[in-house]
């Protein structure tokens, strides 16, 4: 009998110990959350940053009023889709610059998250506290990750006020939900860079470091992925031995299928898919296959169902990329300086 009230005394005891432990985890968390977040709203840095994507998104939606009339004489239809999608004479579209410079945000925001700490000593302080080690990194990411989404959706409201202050016809729900998709898919585009960058923080000893290794990886995806693409389909497939139809299939699908391989081509395939409701299919087509189509517009269902594996592959690589951080920012040993 007694043995028997000990042992439930024992269970009642250890999952009360569990539970103040989780509570405390949480503390923990919450804590780091709320301080990195506090951190970056203050810095220069974030000032910084938001004046240049507010300058970017004046300047896109400039560009895109400017050859405003002259698209909708051409198609009348999903006026306020093309405030994102046009671009001026010398301005490029909203979504030329945040596909270019969306990286950017990421890496300013998580290059220096763990080594800045290291290198000023206060990571030590901060790991001595009594909050389990992974609440460090967790709450980093988890602010850098807020900041983003903030940032994505305030510069969409803003482009959305002055397009409706000057067009003067509201999006329909159509519209809006392909605007709210894109912001999305746009803020997690962004979160990959943040884990990308955190990354090299933790494996690097200087910022600096992992601030050129970072820059060095967006330049290479952004501008010259394609090159090295094209370099290797020339080898594989000469111009002169693609005579059929089946061998031209195979040269397009592996091109396309290396072009996905860089985070860029993914996030602007998808949203060039999702803001233009003409868009039917991100593969190749053959002549054969648009005889006797009609032309129509897609539903936003129906776009996201074409793009849905892009999501998925942006979503994978940002929690691949956090999944190394944290294995190594574990696995890390933290001395006192």
């Amino acid at each position: 009998m007694l043995s028997s009230i000990r042992e439930r005394a024992d269970v009642f005891f250890r999952s009360v110990k569990i539970r103040d432990d989780a509570a405390s985890h949480k503390g923990g968390l919450y804590a780091l959350y709320r301080k990195e977040l506090a951190d970056h709203l203050r810095s220069r840095r974030f000032l910084i940053i938001l004046a240049l994507i507010l300058l970017t998104s004046c300047a896109s939606i400039y560009g895109a009023l400017s050859g405003l009339s002259e698209a909708v004489e051409a198609d009348p239809n999903n006026i306020f889709l093309k405030l994102f999608t046009l671009s001026g004479e010398s301005i490029p579209s909203f979504l030329s610059f945040i596909a270019l410079l969306g990286p950017f945000v990421g890496l300013t925001l998580g290059f220096d998250a763990i080594n800045s700490e290291r290198s000023e000593g206060t990571l030590n302080r901060l790991v001595s506290q009594p909050i389990y080690r992974d609440a460090v990194i967790n709450g980093k990411f988890l602010a850098g990750a807020t900041i983003i989404f903030i940032m994505v959706f305030s510069m969409g409201l803003v482009i959305s006020a002055i397009g409706l202050i000057t067009v003067g016809i509201p999006p329909t729900a159509d519209e809006a939900g392909r605007i709210i998709a894109m912001l999305f898919f746009t803020s997690v585009y962004i979160c990959f860079w943040l884990a990308l960058s955190i990354f090299f923080s933790v494996i690097c000893r200087h910022a600096a470091t992992s601030a050129m290794i970072v820059i060095a990886l967006w330049i290479f995806f952004a501008l010259f992925m394609s090159l090295v693409v094209n370099i290797v389909m020339g080898a594989l497939y000469p111009t002169e031995d693609v005579t059929t139809w089946g061998q031209l299939l195979d040269y397009y699908d592996l091109q396309y299928g290396l072009n996905r391989l860089s985070p860029y081509y993914l996030y602007s395939e998808a949203i060039s898919t999702i803001m233009d409701p003409t868009v039917r299919t991100t593969n190749v087509i053959l002549p054969q296959q648009l005889s006797g189509a009609i032309s129509g517009y897609l539903s936003l269902g129906q776009s996201l169902l074409l793009v849905w594996p892009h999501l998925v592959g942006l979503l994978a690589l940002t929690i691949i990329m956090f999944a190394l951080s944290y294995i190594c920012f574990m696995r890390r040993e933290i001395r006192a300086r």
